[in-house]
């Protein structure tokens, strides 16, 4: 009996290996007050595997620039725990993503929180069951870690968060389409692998002081897919009431003022350009969420309620994810019957305005000293609600015609373009022989680069429209057709006046810059003999002298007038390389 007490005591006394690990976070031992480092993420994510082995699977899908491994962790209870075992049993996928922004950090803390009230049947009873979640706890790791105090001045908490761009100074969100960051190229490879039924994207948004919470916006309600935008609507309906209940006091539309600063102005919705997540996920045809807790809301408050937003949207995908996957493979199909159909590729809102009432505080607006415009200071003691207009009704601002058959890139160009196309999983096939088809080329009557950088890139604006003609296309040519799922994504890659296609990121630039010349006494000559060769030409010359002023006043214009018609010009000079295809070839 001695001797089974010691023994008893001796083992109580040494930590065994298998004891459970602790799965609460330094945000939740501090009271919600700070957040953890990454190092805290690679050890949550093994100790949840290690917890919940047979729910849990912790897995790198990348590394940063500076190293670090990039964590996800895949959770279910329907043991599939693979991309093929969650299409084999028809499991829709929901990705949550947090620290994209890494300042804005509620996602980790609130997403590591739901799961483990999610995984001990605490919240969502069952969700897990019916549903592949996959939780990205930091995206931007690199960022994260230039951790301290006040890299968000107008944010309450915690007392350290990271830094909003990566490593290479590339943000994030604005890189979903483009995908320059290594971090990008991982998240889209890990997106093509399971195909996400939702995607949902965990902010703190930036703005003036008032008493709402949370916005919840969701892409599809506006966009893309006319008859997927239910599905879109319902999540958000949906969500929304549940988090309302939770003592929330949410919004639908991004709370920013139309003009910075000034509450009367109110807030105009919208829908972003594929850049964003919440633009690019409707263009694949899936559901794509923003979720803005509001940056002056203490810590502890913005990861409650993002918690309730986690729980709430595995909930409602456990309940209804069955039947929103089959609006998304509809979709699907519709997409890839798009050709030769006009497809809005911006949206806007229209000038229709409603009043409502939107709960902020007493506020003055007085001239600054400082700055001299007029500064704005918030009451937050003396709560007042403001009646202000809101523009929220979304209609197609630019749109294009979808090619009939597909784009055809050139050769010199495949490389590049065949390595975007992978990044986005979108189908395309190399010609292996030469062929003659009619196709549609776009000639540009007006360039225009941007004046600076954006995001490491000097941006393109064209001008034109696309005409038909007939073309022999070259062996090596890659030909992307229009029928299939991803065809409105192949649009805004290809289309030119698209906001984030290949051409408007400068993909393309070179053939908008002039490299063949003749010098000026050159010209002089060659202007000489044309007018001497062709009176239509010098009568066209005169003419355009006369009736032109500014032309008139320009020798370089002038010239060019006569180096147009020379056969040195070089003919593909301001045309888009990228062709539309009338008939596959």
């Amino acid at each position: 009996m001695i001797r089974s007490a010691l023994l008893l005591a001796l083992l109580s006394a040494v930590p065994l290996s298998h004891a459970a690990p602790d799965l609460t976070t330094v945000s939740e031992r501090s009271g919600f007050q700070r957040t953890g480092r990454y190092d805290e993420v690679i050890k949550l994510c093994a100790d949840f595997q290690r917890a919940y082995p047979k729910q849990v699977k912790c897995v790198d899908f990348g590394v940063t620039p500076e190293g670090r491994p990039m964590k996800a962790l895949i959770v279910t209870r329907a043991g599939a725990f693979t991309p093929q075992a969650a299409r084999q049993r028809g499991l829709p996928v929901v990705l949550v993503q947090g620290g994209i922004h890494a300042g804005e950090i509620d996602g980790k803390d609130a997403g590591f929180l739901a799961l483990r009230e999610v995984l001990e049947n605490r919240a969502a009873p069952g969700a897990l069951d019916k549903q592949v979640l996959l939780f990205v706890p930091v995206f931007n790791i690199d960022g994260h870690e230039r951790f301290k105090e006040w890299n968000r001045p107008n944010q309450r908490g915690p007392v350290e968060m990271g830094w909003r761009t990566t490593a290479q100074n590339f943000n994030l969100n604005r890189d979903y389409v483009k995908a320059d960051a290594p971090e990008m190229r991982a998240m889209l490879a890990l997106v093509n692998a399971w195909d996400p039924l939702a995607y949902v994207d965990l902010h703190v948004t930036n703005g003036a002081k008032f008493e709402h919470d949370v916005s919840i916006q969701v892409e599809p309600v506006h966009s893309a897919d006319v008859e997927f935008r239910k599905a879109g609507l319902a999540l958000r309906t949906k969500v929304l009431a549940d988090i309302e209940k939770q003592g929330s006091m949410p919004h639908a539309f991004y709370m920013s003022f139309a003009e910075t600063d000034d509450p009367q102005s109110g807030f105009v919705d919208g829908v972003p350009d594929p850049r964003f997540s919440t633009g690019y996920f409707p263009l694949r045809n899936r559901l794509a969420m923003l979720v803005e807790t509001h940056s002056w809301k203490d810590y502890p408050t913005r990861v409650r309620v993002t918690r309730n937003t986690v729980v709430s949207v595995l909930a409602q995908v456990a309940q209804h994810g069955k039947a929103w996957q089959k609006a998304a493979y509809e979709a699907d199909a519709r997409a890839s019957n798009l050709g030769g159909s006009i497809v809005p590729m911006t949206y806007k809102a229209t000038g229709k305005v409603r009043m409502i009432d939107f709960r902020g505080y007493a506020y003055t607006r007085t001239p600054s000293d400082v700055s001299g415009i007029l500064m704005t200071r918030y009451d937050e003691t003396r709560p007042q609600i403001w009646t202000v207009p809101l523009r929220d009704e979304i209609v197609p601002d630019m749109s294009a015609t979808a090619p009939k058959a597909g784009y055809i890139v050139p050769a010199a160009h495949a490389a590049m373009v065949s390595a975007k196309l992978k990044q986005h999983g979108i189908s395309f096939r190399t010609l292996d022989k030469e062929a003659s088809a009619d196709v549609e080329s776009f000639r540009a009557d007006k360039v225009t680069f941007g004046a600076g950088s954006l995001e490491s890139h000097q941006r393109l604006t064209l001008e034109g429209g696309w005409t038909p003609e007939a073309r022999t296309l070259a062996k090596g040519m890659l030909f992307v057709p229009i029928a299939q799922p991803k065809a409105r994504l192949v649009m805004a890659l290809f289309e030119p006046n698209a906001p984030d296609s290949i051409l408007a990121w400068g993909g393309f630039n070179n053939a908008f810059e002039r490299k063949e010349y003749m010098e000026e006494y050159v010209a002089e000559d060659v202007a000489r003999e044309q007018m001497a060769a062709d009176p239509a030409v010098a009568a066209e010359f005169k003419k355009r002298i006369e009736t032109d002023a500014a032309f008139a006043k320009n020798p370089s214009a002038r010239l060019e007038f006569f180096a147009k018609r020379h056969a040195s010009w070089d003919e593909r000079y301001n045309s888009y390389p990228v062709l539309r295809g009338i008939v596959a070839p």
